[in-house]
């Protein structure tokens, strides 16, 4: 039976389980077929460039709970890729030919949002393609949880549960801006682990009086401080009903550079004599080693991205639907994401709680 040349990129930002995925894929090929592994540099990019080698088996050993990828990764926007530079390489073209001179029977992508829309591009250009859903934003559509998202969790909710503590030693108003894009998976699950008094989300547009009234009732209960976590792309009701470049245009007006910051700022207007600070812990929410629940996740999706390859069945992403592990096809999940519903049920355990959403 022919060796199978199995190639792996890892592209995007990176997270907590890429190693543990890359590593799943690897030992699973190793011991159901003839195979050999090719580690592909820093995404798409060493993939147009042609920079790549075959890896030895030991190289996966001693990498389960490492963080990052030992690939290296890039981000290459998926709007450029058919787009010719100034160094005139058709990426497309590059990609395909350096794909047939590895000789791969597959190539399988762990990304994002953007790797699943290239990938999916690949995969209609003739490329037998298998994708792998990282993101600690856990925003990609077709999949209930990604790879590095309950990492991220687990360090977001530490950071808020060490916040707590000076913020109540000293009475202050605390805002801690937690990574997500344009999602607000990762700061609802944190918020409500870590016990934060408000939760601003991109997809529950918010109101500043609703905000400002909890911080009132909280003090008004005898309780000194308060605990905001606010998704990076949080936005105020008024901003929802702009265009999303007249909401940039308004921001940089404004001159501040974060949303918390213009919270914090708000907040200290409105209430005189609060004393108001901003926590980012901004790419340590990327960082460390792998929870155990991403190691688990991380070794199941890279143990059925290979019998997806005994099948010969591409062209798919590789999910977690309720508790199973399945796929779904690159052409109808690439480019869509999965916002947090206004109604989700964790919203309404939230609000049960009495967490102000500030809508």
């Amino acid at each position: 039976m022919k060796k199978k040349r199995i190639g792996i990129l890892t592209s995007g930002g990176d997270c907590p389980g890429l190693n543990a995925t890359i590593r799943g894929v690897a030992r699973a090929a190793y011991e159901m077929f003839d195979t050999e592994i090719v580690g592909i540099a820093d995404g798409f990019k060493g993939l147009i460039e042609g920079d790549y080698r075959t890896f030895e088996k030991h190289e996966f050993s001693g990498i389960l709970t490492r963080g990052g990828t030992i690939l290296g990764t890039s981000r290459q926007p998926f709007s450029a890729m058919r787009v010719i530079g100034d160094n005139n390489v058709d990426k497309v073209a590059a990609m395909k030919a350096n794909y047939k001179r590895m000789n791969l029977d597959c190539l399988v992508t762990l990304g994002g949002n953007g790797t699943h829309k290239t990938a999916n591009l690949l995969a209609q250009e003739g490329l037998n393609i298998i994708g792998l859903p990282k993101t600690i934003d856990n925003d990609i559509y077709g999949t209930d949880v990604t790879f590095g998202f309950h990492t991220a969790v687990d360090t977001a909710t530490d950071v808020i549960d060490r916040i707590h503590t000076t913020a109540a030693s000293h009475g202050r108003c605390m805002v801690v801006e937690i990574m997500g894009n344009n999602v607000g998976w990762l700061t609802l699950y944190a918020g409500l682990a870590g016990g934060a008094d408000v939760i601003l989300l991109p997809e529950i547009p918010y109101n500043m009086d609703e905000v400002v009234r909890k911080v009132k009732e909280r003090h008004a209960a005898m309780k000194t401080f308060c605990i905001l976590a606010v998704a990076e792309g949080a936005m105020s009701q008024a901003e929802a009903r702009l265009k999303k470049k007249d909401r940039l245009l308004r921001r940089q007006q404004q001159h501040f550079t974060t949303i918390s910051q213009r919270v914090a700022i708000e907040l200290e207007e409105r209430l005189p004599g609060m004393e108001v600070r901003v926590v980012i812990p901004g790419h340590i929410q990327r960082g460390g080693s792998p929870s155990a629940y991403d190691r688990v996740l991380a070794t199941r999706f890279g143990a059925h991205a290979v019998e997806l390859i005994n099948e010969n069945l591409f062209g798919v992403t590789v999910a977690m639907i309720g508790n199973t592990v399945d796929h779904n096809p690159l052409a109808e999940v690439a480019g869509k994401t999965k916002p947090v519903p206004a109604d989700h049920q964790m919203v309404t355990v939230a609000r049960r709680m009495g967490i102000n959403f500030g809508a």
